[in-house]
């Protein structure tokens, strides 16, 4: 006998070691929940107490690592030493804070005036980021509603709370929206929902053509503003505050 102990290795242990990082310990349990975790979906259901403070800390050391790649001396360079912690903290409670935080609180009353008539609301502001350069969108948000008498209604303030949440993410503008209609139709139930989105895109301003003036307007009609043109042309022609033509 040499003497020598064999200590045996434990795969879970093994396993837990490869899975040391915060990101990782998230994506496992979202794979298990069967769930996807594309860049426009919330995933706080998965993150648990203490976790996003985890998660910025290491979104802190991988810009870092981002800017000394782009040979930025950020020992010396005054006015970039505290870049990669300012940026960590705006994508994960700002710009992406639609990814990690749950759904704001929504208080919802009966519609007890048996209210059937157009309800228009914006220009709401919008700001997102496309999600192929992670560049800046700008623009405005339009809703219109037509409830009926089993309809749940919102106040005005929770649009706007509503609109930012979905928005926070990084998103192409043709999915945001399908989003937000989704979720105001799961709240309200109306008889019909129009939602018109006008934003500029900094990938187009930034880069590329460099085009300074190009804007995209996009829509999505369910219920009763798809299957009525008269509607539709009401909500279209009674925007506030829409002077594009």
């Amino acid at each position: 006998m040499s003497g020598k102990v064999c200590v045996g290795i434990n795969p879970a242990d093994s396993r837990e070691d490869a899975m040391h990082t915060v990101s990782d310990r998230i994506r496992e349990r979202i794979r298990a929940a069967g769930k996807r975790f594309h860049a426009n979906d919330n995933i706080h259901e998965f993150i648990e107490p203490g976790e996003l403070e985890e998660l910025q800390g290491d979104l802190e050391d991988k810009f870092r690592a981002v800017l000394e790649t782009l040979v930025i001396d950020i020992e010396s360079d005054h006015n970039t030493q505290q870049t990669a912690r300012r940026v960590a903290k705006m994508y994960l409670k700002e710009v992406f804070g639609g990814r990690f935080t749950p759904m704001p609180p929504v208080t919802e009353f009966p519609n007890v005036s048996l209210l059937n008539e157009l309800m228009i609301i914006g220009p709401i502001t919008v700001r997102s980021a496309c999600s192929h350069h992670l560049c800046p969108i700008m623009g405005r948000v339009w809703v219109g509603v037509m409830p009926n008498e089993q309809s749940a209604l919102i106040g005005l303030s929770k649009y706007v709370r509503l609109i930012d949440w979905v928005m926070s993410r990084p998103q192409i503008q043709e999915e945001a929206i399908a989003q937000l209609a989704d979720l105001l139709q799961e709240k309200m139930q109306p008889d019909g929902l129009a939602i018109v989105m006008e934003a500029d895109h900094f990938c187009m301003q930034w880069r590329g053509v460099k085009d300074m003036n190009s804007r995209m307007t996009n829509s999505i009609m369910r219920g009763s503003f798809l299957k009525d043109a008269n509607l539709r042309r009401e909500f279209l022609s009674l925007m506030p505050g829409n002077h594009s033509g």
